[in-house]
């Protein structure tokens, strides 16, 4: 398993949402790092970026993926994802 960090602006947002959506999100991402082939259909490459996009419902997870390391970026809206990061 592969550990996950998250930037202070995707922590805010988590705290903000309801707690059934921040702990299906927060499901996700666990499941993610420990088997990211489990969501291979939820999961895309951002182009032009190193960044990939975790898909979990309205919901857009954008994160960067090292060896050993997840880092959340930023949760956001479906609008609001792919907007300036």
């Amino acid at each position: 398993m592969k550990q996950v960090l998250y930037s202070k602006s995707a922590v805010k947002i988590v705290r903000r949402m309801p707690s059934n959506e921040a702990n299906r999100i927060a499901s996700k991402i666990e499941q993610f790092a420990v088997d990211p082939e489990s969501l291979a259909n939820n999961i895309t490459g951002i182009a032009g970026t190193d960044y990939i996009r975790l898909r979990v419902g309205d919901w857009r997870v954008i994160i960067r993926e090292s060896d050993s390391t997840i880092y959340i970026d930023k949760i956001a809206t479906r609008g609001g994802a792919y907007d300036k990061r």
